[in-house]
């Protein structure tokens, strides 16, 4: 399938930007999309982020917000907050978020509005970005719309497709169990119904990908929003309640054509990235619990594979009753498919992987922010509260940006003082020659010293774009 075939955008698309905006002023290349990889990668250098800011779990009893940060050194407020977007509401937990528009969509939408789950309330905000230092609320989607049109709780990743629409990835049913499924918005941000045909295979649901030249979708397993909302247990994942397992759907029948069991060594798999590269077959996934880094390939006789690559032992830390895993939570590839990186959120390291031979991957860099190992060094005379979590990564591959919130509930059990103290933004400096990361000294960003008071960081976005959230069609 390839793109002439994919992109077959409604021809009534503007009126998706709202009454600010007519079709004329709308440019149909967006100069903030890119036609292939290698033009994104060089592009000008990022100077905005968008993050977003969570009071659930804390004592502070406001609505969580969307930051921008300034990312520019040669400002006079690099690294700092310059400019906070409350939701209408308490309570949303704000999580993963995405654009209406990406790379899939170059020269037909235009980038600009941000689609913001709340993974708790179920409520969905979209966000104008018409002026990308002061984003402004454009819509809210209520969690009755949603259940009331799909059934469907828990949104979660965010992605664009290439006709206007917007898929997002839901973790429950109306009643917040497994599977969930996958909620489709139109290009007027008012909600369709579900993308799939057909759910049968499915157990649970988490992050998704979609790769239109091999007619396929890849979608990982997390666990029901019942389950992982009040926080983690053991006895959970020993009664089955969390995912192990990778499906691969047919995109043009929207069914799970294929499904694959990492077994113990892939016990919850979250974020998975194909290659950039839209002729690519080559993936990864990060199997939280089981600490490992999954890749998957297309054979071209048996279907889609998956084997293991890396694996991160666990380590005895005292005052643990068991030994602690690594805890991979987020997995970042660059755009020329050639750098892997990744987080352990309670060994506290950040890793770089040389994946040119994605069978074979070569560590390149390690960089300790944090953790429960004790291994951290102090950043600006303090303790590192948390350890690293989210992970983004510049469209050059030169810096990568990391906050330390995992999820509220989560957060409490593991890293307490994140609700007490906030947690933090830093950005690492990554060679593309050798291999290697450096902490930028110069840049950190103190959620703890927020006006409202300490907020928990989790995912980031640039204006422009970013090695997560675009697909190449």
């Amino acid at each position: 399938m390839r793109r002439r075939s994919f992109l077959t955008a409604a021809a009534a698309f503007p009126a998706a930007f709202g009454v600010r905006a007519t079709a004329a002023q709308i440019p149909r290349d967006d100069a903030r999309t890119f036609a292939t990889p290698e033009a994104a990668r060089k592009s000008p250098r990022e100077t905005l982020a968008y993050v977003t800011a969570v009071y659930a779990g804390t004592e502070v009893r406001k609505p969580d917000y969307l930051a921008t940060i300034d990312l520019d050194p040669k400002s006079p407020t690099f690294s700092k907050v310059i400019h906070r977007l409350p939701m209408p509401h308490v309570g949303d937990e704000l999580h993963h978020f995405g654009w209406n528009a990406c790379a899939s969509c170059h020269g037909a939408h235009a980038r600009r509005f941000l689609i913001l789950p709340g993974l708790a309330s179920g409520r969905i905000h979209v966000v104008d970005t018409a002026d990308p230092r002061r984003p402004a609320l454009h819509k809210v989607i209520e969690p009755s719309t949603v259940l009331a049109k799909a059934k469907l709780s828990g949104p979660h990743t965010v992605h664009c497709l290439a006709d206007g629409h917007v898929m997002i990835s839901m973790l429950g049913d109306e009643h917040g169990d497994a599977p969930g499924g996958f909620l489709l918005l139109d290009d007027k941000f008012d909600v369709v119904g579900r993308w799939e045909s057909d759910r049968g295979g499915m157990e649970f649901n988490y992050d998704f990908w979609y790769q239109p030249r091999h007619n396929v979708m890849v979608s990982s397993e997390w666990a029901a929003l019942n389950t992982v909302r009040p926080g983690f247990k053991l006895d959970d994942v020993k009664a089955g309640k969390y995912g192990r397992r990778l499906h691969f759907w047919d995109w043009e029948t929207r069914r799970v054509a294929q499904s694959i069991d990492l077994g113990e060594g892939g016990m919850i798999p979250l974020e998975v990235r194909f290659h950039h590269n839209p002729d690519s077959a080559h993936g990864f996934v990060g199997a939280a619990l089981s600490s490992a880094i999954w890749h998957w390939f297309k054979d071209k006789s048996s279907g889609w594979k998956a084997e293991k690559v890396i694996q991160v032992e666990p380590r005895e830390v005292k005052g643990w009753d068991f030994p602690v895993p690594g805890l991979i939570t987020d997995v970042v590839l660059s755009l020329d498919d050639k750098w892997l990186y990744f987080s352990d959120w309670l060994h506290g390291d950040i890793r770089q992987y040389d994946v040119g031979d994605p069978s074979q991957p070569r560590l390149a860099g390690r960089l300790w922010l944090g953790g429960v190992l004790g291994k951290s060094p102090r950043v600006g005379g303090a303790e590192l509260v948390g350890g690293p979590q989210m992970l983004q990564l510049s469209l050059d591959g030169s810096r990568l940006y990391v906050t330390s919130s995992l999820f509220s509930s989560w957060d409490n059990q593991f890293y307490p003082k994140i609700g007490q103290s906030g947690s933090y933004m830093l950005q690492v400096d990554c060679d593309q020659s050798n291999g290697g990361l450096a902490l930028n000294e110069h840049f950190r960003v103190d959620f703890g010293k927020e006006p409202d008071g300490p907020a928990r960081a989790h995912e980031i976005r640039f204006p422009g774009g970013d090695s997560t959230s675009d697909i190449w069609v």
